[in-house]
């Protein structure tokens, strides 16, 4: 673990003109990312400029977040720093009943990042939370939201963020001991996201011709496993996962042996005596 002062460096502002420059030359002419020193929520940053009519492809990344929210309005809070927290404005043009592939094209693109820049083991829980580690503590969030035609994708990543600042049952890039650049992860990050959300969008959403579902299947450790599932409303589904749907469901075959369909719920894999 870095001692106070290596964690202040490691902590230091983005360097914008890497990042910028670095988008440029990678990306195929997405707006280049607003990085702000502080705001109450990326995602509320997004939307408001969505009604004003911003470019599809704009990002807003925070050096501090104040009032995060993860999915069911938790909150998501992160130290100064310590966390890559950003969210992008998507305007998509394939049917709305597909574009709960969005969240989860994001979690891939996540993923595929964390695994490239770090030795840390990581996987995903449907849709798209980031697991690290043999005991799958939470690294990630995504919350995607939806306003007058336009998407909000939010992002946040624990970074730096040590074990004593870390919520129950959450944790790091750095309590795996992976020392990453924030610039490094934000460039790959932004530039698979847009890969991934290009071929979604050119394949009118079709998940399967995209590639897209090819590429989460494998990393989605809910599949094939017996869960919990908390709906909304507070009603309670025990099962198996069994697949993910054209919309981007879960697939749950219940204890009564029928195949049900959730799209928005909270699921809690059941413990295997391997695990």
């Amino acid at each position: 673990m870095p001692d106070p002062a290596e964690l202040t460096a490691i902590r230091g502002p983005l360097d914008v003109a890497l990042v910028q420059g670095e988008l440029r030359r990678r990306t195929s002419g997405w707006p280049q990312p607003q990085i702000l020193s502080t705001v109450e929520s990326t995602n509320a940053e997004v939307i408001a400029a969505a009604h004003q009519g911003a470019a599809e492809g704009l990002i807003v990344v925070a050096e501090e977040q104040t009032s995060g929210r993860g999915r069911f309005d938790r909150s998501w809070t992160s130290p100064r720093g310590a966390g890559l927290t950003l969210s992008v404005l998507l305007r998509p043009a394939p049917p709305m009943a597909t574009w709960g592939w969005l969240p989860i094209a994001a979690g891939v693109a996540l993923l595929t990042v964390v695994r490239e820049l770090s030795d840390v083991d990581v996987i995903l829980k449907w849709p798209n939370d980031l697991l690290l580690g043999p005991d799958r503590g939470k690294a990630a969030g995504i919350l995607a939201e939806s306003d007058a035609g336009a998407v909000a994708i939010g992002i946040g990543l624990n970074v730096s963020t040590t074990t004593d600042e870390l919520p129950t049952g959450g944790t790091s890039l750095l309590a795996h001991g992976a020392l990453v650049s924030r610039e490094a992860l934000l460039v790959e990050l932004v530039t698979s996201l847009e890969f991934w959300y290009t071929a979604w969008a050119d394949a009118a959403g079709d998940a399967e011709g995209s590639g897209l579902r090819a590429a989460y299947i494998p990393c989605c450790a809910t599949l094939g496993r017996a869960v919990t599932v908390h709906l909304p409303a507070g009603d309670v589904l025990r099962g198996t996962a069994e697949g993910i749907d054209f919309s981007g469901g879960l697939q749950v075959r219940t204890e009564d042996g029928v195949l049900t369909t959730v799209v928005a719920a909270d699921v809690v894999h059941v413990r295997r005596p391997d695990d």
